[in-house]
């Protein structure tokens, strides 16, 4: 009888789905660590307050959601920016220029903004579902100003 001896992936989870598939050979899965990031949705920034480019994806992998940002991401310096997720999807066109505020409530703080280009990752914050927001924005915390936005397709 022949064994397949698995090296270098951890853990894995067998489970026995006869009932489900009418089958009585095992399913094999890799736990959630192992498993390859899958994109859920993604967007392009628009400029706000300054010019913003680039795209985001929001990605989930090994059981958790991440915001990636792409090599052509790019926005101006500020104080104290941070990424968010925004209920609206349009958060850019449904805020007053020049600033483009928002208001408490409509999103979520997920983390400082890690540098103003280039690729870049940050995790979803704990038991916020991505999927419950509509845009990723780079907001000005200090004078409430949206630098830019992408909506989520």
């Amino acid at each position: 009888m022949k064994r397949l001896v698995l090296v270098g992936l951890g853990v894995l989870a067998i489970a026995f789905a006869g009932d489900l598939t009418g089958s009585d050979r095992p399913v094999v899965a890799l736990a959630p660590e192992y498993q390859i990031a899958a994109a859920m949705r993604s967007g392009t920034f628009v400029s706000g307050e300054h010019p913003t480019r680039g795209s985001v994806q929001v990605i989930e992998e090994g059981g958790r959601q991440y915001l990636e940002f792409a090599d052509d991401f790019g926005t101006n310096e500020g104080p104290d920016l941070f990424v968010i997720l925004h209920r609206s999807d349009d958060v850019i066109g449904t805020t007053q220029a020049p600033v483009h505020s928002i208001d408490e409530g409509d999103y979520v703080l997920v983390e400082p903004l890690k540098a103003a280009s280039g690729a870049q990752r940050y995790p979803v914050p704990a038991g916020v579902n991505a999927g419950d927001y509509g845009s990723v924005a780079i907001w000005c915390r200090q004078f409430n100003a949206t630098f830019g936005a992408a909506s989520l397709k």
